[in-house]
């Protein structure tokens, strides 16, 4: 076991970014770094999120990598345990120029034939293990991406998109998860959340956590939610993730 100086080392608790530890696309606050730093001293912590790792500096800070035990960038593609990177996988490699430029041509080409109210900046953003498709754009402010949640659940911009997708490239060998508040995310079959799980899975923890906030169905955190080799936690915010923290884990 690589973690025998904490309290409890079989135990390991992983969390969603956006929307679980942070608000989204906004920063950490100082009551998360304390709950989870008092959190850290009893078992093991990490983060999974599907944005690089760049975006995961800027929402949770610079010490990231001395702050959580694992690090897991883009679902696991790219992942670090106790400051040091682990193997790493490509989504272009995986798919192939020819498949990608079919895909991506078919994207720009709906984007440009919905009517939505705005429209900013980033619609289609290439990531190392997924695409991110933002039909208002990933430039939008916070604002912005609030406006077009809020249309989003009246006229199902993404969902119907996502459904155009399966029914044009259903050989393609993709899936695609509706995260945050503006975009959605195109990977691999088997590259979701649970991919980081490989990481640990030689370790022996004994109980795996993971706190998500959006552990339905079609939602980004549903397959490790519902693996069996985790126990879930649905959350609505980052105070409810403090809360359940404190009285799960008894850190008050």
């Amino acid at each position: 076991m690589s973690f025998s100086q904490k309290e409890d080392p079989s135990t390991l608790v992983l969390f969603d970014v956006d929307g679980t530890l942070t608000p989204a696309r906004l920063f950490i606050s100082d009551e998360m770094k304390t709950t989870l730093a008092k959190l850290r001293q009893k078992v093991v912590i990490g983060f999974v999120g599907g944005s690089d790792f760049s975006k995961q500096l800027e929402q949770l800070g610079p010490n990231v990598l001395e702050e959580f035990d694992y690090c897991f960038s883009e679902n696991g593609l790219t992942a670090y345990k106790q400051g040091k990177a682990l193997a790493s996988q490509s989504f272009i490699n995986w798919i192939g120029d020819e498949k990608y430029n079919k895909l991506v041509k078919f994207i720009l080409k709906y984007l440009s034939e919905i009517d939505i109210p705005i429209r900013r900046g980033t619609f289609v953003e290439f990531r190392k293990g997924m695409i991110n498709v933002s039909p208002v754009g990933r430039n939008a402010s916070t604002e912005e991406r609030n406006e077009f949640e809020k249309f989003d659940k009246e006229h199902n911009v993404r969902a119907k998109m996502v459904d155009a997708l399966k029914e044009n490239f259903p050989d393609f060998g993709l899936t695609y998860s509706i995260g945050g508040q503006i975009s959605f995310d195109v990977f691999p079959t088997g590259w979701d959340k649970t991919y980081c799980l490989q990481h640990v899975d030689k370790e022996g923890f004994k109980e795996i956590h993971f706190f998500g906030d959006k552990c339905y169905e079609g939602g980004n955190d549903w397959e490790i939610f519902t693996d069996k080799r985790t126990i879930g936690h649905s959350v609505t915010s980052p105070n409810d993730t403090i809360n359940i923290l404190n009285e799960l884990f008894k850190l008050n």
